[in-house]
């Protein structure tokens, strides 16, 4: 797996080089646009609007329009240049509860792994941060961006979170009402609540559109048809059937699972 970021973990005086990796990949299906007619993949060509002629990655550089089609170049190297080992440094700001950080605000995760020389130090902030169940607020600059991040202990490492700055949060567009609830309701919604509760267990859980898209595909590969979805459509309860599908659920959550015949 690729390093997505190096740095150094600053704690006080104590400095921690670690390696940042990502902690997720995308498994879901790529479809390739492609020509009505003939089938052959939809190519884009990047072509430079004053004089016509296609260009490709490596003539392709970065500007900043500071007036109307005016431009400053910046190279790769000239913005690599600007970053100082401080810059690249991951500084602990300071040390909050966890459950203090609003979930609006978490964006990545990224696993940290320290280099071999600094396990000792690593491992003595990470089982520091867990005993006091706190952790800690830090900045880094990553491409060329300054990223606020949250590095959270757990029992085998430093997981770090990057978060989006306050600034960057949208408002919510309106206020979302809040009409009175009747105790009976509200009192069969934490009964219906509580025999739906249990440890969670991600294994549990997986994209089943994906299996069925897969499935559709081979299908098709193989040439079958593909056999299309039911067309029979859920019922939502009306706000007048509130109570009744309370208690129907409830029920049928307390409903004990059938045996299976055993056959002698």
């Amino acid at each position: 797996m690729a390093v997505a970021h190096k740095g150094a973990i600053s704690f006080g005086l104590v400095h921690i080089p670690v390696s940042l990796y990502r902690t997720t990949q995308d498994t879901s299906i790529a479809f390739h646009q492609l020509c009505k007619d003939t089938h052959e993949r939809i190519k884009y060509k990047k072509y430079c609007a004053h004089c016509g002629k296609e260009v490709h990655s490596e003539d392709i550089v970065k500007g900043y329009e500071y007036e109307k089609d005016k431009y400053v170049v910046m190279s790769k190297e000239e913005l690599e240049e600007i970053k100082t080992e401080k810059d690249k440094t991951i500084h602990i700001l300071q040390f909050v509860k966890l459950e203090e950080v609003d979930a609006i605000y978490y964006e990545k995760n990224y696993y940290a792994f320290p280099d071999k020389h600094a396990e000792k130090a690593y491992e003595l902030l990470r089982k520091a941060m867990f005993d006091k169940g706190v952790v800690a607020i830090s900045k880094t600059v990553i491409g060329t961006k300054e990223t606020l991040l949250a590095l959270c202990p757990d029992k085998q490492g430093i997981l770090v979170k990057t978060l989006f700055y306050e600034e960057e949060i949208v408002e919510m567009p309106k206020d979302i009402p809040h009409p009175k609830t009747v105790k009976a309701e509200l009192d069969m919604a934490k009964q219906l609540i509580q025999s739906m509760t249990k440890p969670f267990d991600p294994s549990l859980y997986h994209d089943e559109y994906q299996e069925k898209l897969r499935k559709a595909i081979l299908s098709k590969v193989e040439g079958k048809e593909v056999v299309e979805a039911s067309s029979k459509k859920e019922t939502i309860s009306s706000p007048m059937d509130l109570m009744e599908a309370l208690t129907k659920s409830l029920a049928t959550m307390n409903k004990p699972a059938k045996r299976k015949a055993v056959r002698h």
